[in-house]
């Protein structure tokens, strides 16, 4: 070999080391680095069978055959490689059956390096351009159909599987060059080297179909760009989204437009844009007419807005936005956002708040008909039903506390219990009916000679009792004086009875302005003692010719 040679294999060893570089440093797909190591594997084995034809030299020749085999396994590896990243199943990488298929690649590999006692390949007529095979060569076309057969599974299960259309394509590229050159091996293996005695050598089989597989592979780059992955994921992206995309470059000429939006709107990749054509109703063309100012005039600024259309039956927001490269717009970007179903929610959920207030303001008002039921049993509960004033054991319930807290506070206090004189002849004269309401003028008359601190308390049929709170015996006696002057003054006047009916009372009454005592029992004994006593009183002033008051002072 002369100096030129030398340097142009240079020259390749430097470009191979540019390439690893490349191949190396730049970020790229996993896919992208299996299709190269791939590729580059297929233009080793041409190269390898023109430059074994290139010298005389048998040991140049078996180092060429011998890298051609071994570029073989690796093309087998890396169309297996290869078919696998491309249909998705790389976990099929990390299972412990890979391993077997790796180790038997390397022992097939160091079997072609070794070529024991030359099991593998065999000279002819003194140099290996003429060659015979071993036994080790057939286990090498065994491991290549059986690699053949697991890429064929593993297209079959990408074709038959749920995966994308696009992935479905990419697969039966595949399988086209699978399939051809198969059928360029198996046809090569046949006549060359099964039939090699019979006939001549038919040269270039074997390459001929890498080649018409790596031209598959060009067109479909070419042609259907299946490892542009970037505009591949873009486009798929775009399509995925509900959101109506329209894209626009800087002369208002359709650039993108996604598959959400071509249903909606009449436009194609190439057609020129007229924002006029989008016109909504009437109810809704001011608010559109300020969108279109803003996106004819202000093309810099981001602009929106929500119409109704009849045609689509729908409310759709429509958004405007620019796109800006160096303060430069380029283009916009249009998204039509469908918002009918907010809308609809909207309103149902307006209407669910209608219903809920009208039935919150029925609960409000049963609830108020409940309150007032409620404070009509409570007083019902506490109140004498005939004269309206409270009754006895409300009285008695109230007093107990009042009791204590005038012992604690030492407040004087005083109690009158007073009775109509001869009721029973009102009514016997007269009739119940008068009677009650002789009852009911006499309660007037007492409640309007009390004060606001005072209460009075139905005690029993005619009987009536009177809590003076913060009364001395002195001032006990003074409003005592007066109920029985109001009373004996008042002339009930009934309908039936042709002249007024006056009434007397007798009175008993206790003062309570000692405090010494202690009161050691509870405070219902002590209230029944009082009661007692105030009933002695009443008592005493009816044995002494009633219409008259007794006071009894502690």
């Amino acid at each position: 070999m002369n100096v030129m040679t030398w340097i142009d294999l240079s020259l390749f060893f430097v470009l191979f080391v540019l390439f690893i570089y490349i191949f190396v440093t730049v970020t790229i797909t996993n896919l992208h680095k299996v299709y190269l190591t791939f590729h580059f594997t297929m233009m080793l084995w041409p190269f390898c069978q023109f430059a074994l034809k290139t010298t005389a030299d048998p040991d140049v020749q078996l180092f060429y055959v011998k890298l051609a085999f071994i570029d073989s396994i690796l093309l087998t590896i890396g169309w297996l490689l290869f078919t696998i990243f491309l249909t998705g199943k790389s976990y099929l990488l990390r299972k412990k059956k890979t391993l077997i298929l790796y180790i038997v690649a390397a022992l097939i590999l160091i079997g072609v390096i070794v070529n024991p006692k030359q099991s593998f390949v065999l000279p002819m007529h003194g140099g290996y351009v003429e060659r015979s095979y071993g036994p080790l060569f057939w286990l090498f076309i065994l491991f290549l159909i059986c690699t053949i057969i697991i890429s064929l599974y593993i297209i079959y299960s990408a074709l038959i599987s749920n995966a994308t259309q696009r992935i479905k394509k990419q697969v039966t590229h595949v399988l086209k060059g699978v399939l051809v050159l198969t059928v360029f091996v198996l046809l090569d293996v046949f006549l060359n080297v099964v039939l090699f005695k019979s006939q001549p050598v038919i040269p270039g089989m074997t390459s001929l179909g890498i080649l018409i597989s790596a031209i598959f592979f060009v067109i479909a780059i070419h042609r259907d760009k299946i490892f542009d992955l970037v505009t591949i994921a873009h486009q798929d992206i775009i399509d995925t989204l509900t959101l109506g995309i329209l894209v626009l470059d800087d002369n208002e000429t359709v650039v993108e437009i996604n598959r959400s939006l071509l249903p909606k709107i009449n436009l194609q990749i190439g057609d020129r844009f007229d924002l006029s054509a989008l016109t909504p109703l009437e109810q809704t063309a001011s608010a559109f007419r300020l969108f279109q100012h803003t996106y004819l005039k202000q093309p810099m600024e981001r602009t929106e807005v929500e119409v109704f259309y009849t045609s689509l039956q729908a409310y759709i927001n429509i958004t405007a936005e620019p796109i800006v490269v160096g303060e430069i717009m380029v283009g916009r970007i249009l998204t039509f956002q469908d918002r009918s179903e907010l809308h609809r929610l909207i309103a149902e959920t307006n209407q669910q708040n209608e219903i809920l207030q009208e039935r919150n303001l029925a609960l409000i008002e049963i609830q108020n008909e409940l309150s007032q039921t409620n404070q009509k049993l409570k007083q019902m509960a506490i109140t004498d039903s005939l004269t309206g004033c409270y009754n006895r054991h409300y009285l008695t319930q109230y007093l107990e506390q009042e009791i204590i807290e005038n012992m604690i506070l030492k407040q004087p206090f005083a109690i009158i219990l007073l009775d109509i004189d001869f009721f029973k002849t009102v009514n016997d004269n007269y009739g119940h009916l008068v009677g009650d309401v002789v009852i009911c003028s006499t309660v007037e008359v007492i409640k309007q000679s009390l004060r606001e601190t005072d209460i009075l308390a139905r005690y029993g049929g005619e009987e009536f009792i009177v809590y003076l709170p913060n009364t001395n015996h002195t001032q006990a006696n003074l409003w005592a004086e007066h109920i029985k002057f109001m009373i004996e003054a008042n002339k009930v006047h009934v309908d039936e009875v042709a002249h007024s009916v006056s009434i007397t009372v007798s009175m008993g009454l206790l003062s309570i302005n000692n405090f010494a005592e202690q009161y050691a029992e509870s405070p219902t004994n002590q209230l029944n003692d009082l009661f007692e006593s105030v009933d002695k009183a009443l008592y005493q002033a009816k044995n002494a010719g009633r219409n008259q008051i007794v006071e009894i002072i502690r």
